[in-house]
């Protein structure tokens, strides 16, 4: 193999592999749309679903680009940097209601400070001393404290009293003058101590909150605010609940405001029931929709040309408009061009498509690795292979280790499907598409849902999810295990080749591929009954 890599892959590994790498511009121009664009522009509160990778924050960067351009007011904040270690991590010794309350302070302070920023530096905006006055009350709104518990005020100071007599006299004879005087003193000092104890705490009144936005954005001169939430899944889940029930009193109903989220849904609570009986939280559809999610648009089996284009097009802003650094590929003038000259012919493209599973991060992380391999030549579905076994070992595998009973669950799919099958997809009936193992499985991208709603061949009253597994966890795990004999060659090429076939997706074998996880559950009750 020789040393060193083409201007070609060297750009394919240029390319940052996360949003937070590029500047708003390039991120704007970068931006390939799936159809998600249209639909997250609109003024409507929404929820924007995706896994890890699925481009969540790439497409709240570009709509934060675009409502700018419109003259509306963007405020993009990553719940992961709000909150303290305090009320994320203390869990059970602190109540859900304290650690909520912090967060939302928290979070509050980096809405007001967002504001005050813009209102800097907008030259209309700035001259208007009551949007600076709102401001402030927007910041008194979540300062105040209250002490609870036991109270005892404590003060110490000192208090002194004193008493001063005296008398004076000059006695005048022919004699010289003679000066007589006297003076008593008495001075006491008494020392007083109150002593104040309790547990001090945030105190939020909701009312108080909901009135200073509403004011606030009455004075933003017609201009939307748009609140862009990311990272919603890195919330603790059990006050999840408390952070939704705050967007609904205080955030959701106000005129000139428009809340974004952007989440994962296996990781989301967005709604509990209290020990009163009281449910809260976001109501899905009713308070906030449900309806964008990126882990379904752009599965190559499902729409193979609109996912060619995209990824065609995604490569190609990434290496040229976004600007790789120094790219050496400014001769590359169209998304083919990429093709024609990265890959050693158009399957070798496709096969790079199939083995992203819709991921663009996915997409870019194999391509960038294909490229190390395939070196000073073209990348081969030879490379894509290899590529896609190496990122699914060192990245998804990686997130199974602790999961011991899910990836327990993945091996029983393997036997089930792969073996038994011969298949890479199956069926999972809609009522058992919430267990945990299988969600698990799904958020960790070893598993794709290509289709919803599908029916059975021999259950037609009855819905089904169509599941795939993963291209590179196929590829791994039938190199060690259930091997047979196809087309693509893997293993060095100084030994003797096997075989690994990577099958498309063939709905009428699919049919016949039901998957019972309460079967799989009932195998794994046995296991432990067996071996406590």
């Amino acid at each position: 193999m020789a040393t060193g890599l083409s201007p070609m892959n060297r750009a394919f590994n240029l390319v940052p592999k996360r949003a937070e790498s590029r500047q708003s511009e390039q991120l704007r121009d970068t931006f390939v749309d799936s159809g998600v664009a249209i639909v997250m522009e609109s003024v409507d509160h929404q929820i924007l679903y995706g896994r890890r990778g699925t481009g969540k924050t790439h497409a709240f960067r570009y709509l934060e680009t675009v409502v700018r351009t419109q003259r509306d007011i963007p405020v993009y904040l990553d719940l992961r940097t709000v909150g303290s270690p305090e009320g994320l991590f203390l869990g059970e010794e602190v109540k859900p209601t304290e650690r909520a309350s912090r967060l939302l302070v928290d979070l509050l302070n980096q809405f007001h400070d967002a504001l005050m920023e813009v209102t800097l530096e907008d030259d209309e905006l700035i001259t208007d001393t009551s949007l600076i006055s709102k401001l402030d009350a927007l910041l008194d709104s979540i300062s105040s404290v209250r002490v609870t518990g036991e109270v005892e005020v404590s003060k110490e100071g000192e208090r002194t009293e004193s008493s001063k007599s005296g008398f004076a006299a000059k006695l005048g004879f022919k004699a010289p003058e003679v000066d007589l005087s006297g003076e008593a003193s008495d001075e006491t000092r008494r020392l007083t101590t109150e002593t104040r104890r309790g547990t001090e705490g945030i105190s939020l009144n909701f009312s108080d909150i909901a009135r200073a936005l509403r004011q606030l954005f009455e004075s933003m001169r017609e201009r939307r605010v748009w609140l862009l939430l990311d990272e919603w899944s890195s919330v603790p889940g059990d006050i999840q609940p408390y952070l939704g029930e705050f967007l609904v009193r205080c955030l959701l109903p106000l005129r000139g405001l428009t809340v974004k989220v952007a989440a994962i849904e296996q990781q989301t609570n967005f709604r509990t029931t209290l020990p009163s009986g009281q449910l809260i939280g976001l109501e899905l559809g009713a308070d906030i929709a449900a309806n964008v999610s990126l882990d379904e648009f752009m599965v190559f089996e499902e729409n193979k040309e609109r996912s060619r284009d995209f990824f065609k097009s995604l490569f190609f802003n990434h290496l040229t408009l976004g600007g790789a650094p120094n790219s050496p590929i400014a001769s590359v003038t169209t998304a083919q061009g990429i093709v024609r000259q990265g890959f050693t012919d158009t399957r070798a493209f496709d096969e790079l498509v199939r083995a992203a599973e819709g991921v663009p991060r996915d997409a870019l992380n194999i391509a960038a690795k294909a490229a190390v391999r395939a070196a000073m030549e073209k990348i081969s579905v030879h490379d894509v292979r290899a590529a896609g076994r190496s990122w699914f070992q060192s990245d998804k595998e990686a997130a199974l280790r602790s999961k011991e009973e899910a990836s327990r669950l993945l091996n029983w799919i393997i036997d089930k499907v792969i073996r038994e099958r011969r298949a890479r997809g199956f069926l999972v009936n809609q009522k058992q598409a919430s267990n945990a193992l299988l969600l698990a499985l799904f958020d960790a991208r070893v598993l794709h849902v290509v289709r919803r709603g599908y029916s059975a061949q021999d259950e037609p009253g009855e819905r089904y999810d169509v599941y795939v597994i993963d291209y590179g966890a196929y590829v791994d795990l039938m190199q060690t295990r259930y091997a047979p004999q196809g087309v693509l060659p893997i293993g060095p090429e100084n030994e003797e080749p096997e075989y690994v076939e990577v099958p498309t997706q063939d709905l009428r074998a699919i049919r016949r591929a039901v998957l019972d996880i309460d079967l799989f559950l009932s195998t794994l009750q046995s296991s432990r009954s067996t071996n406590p």
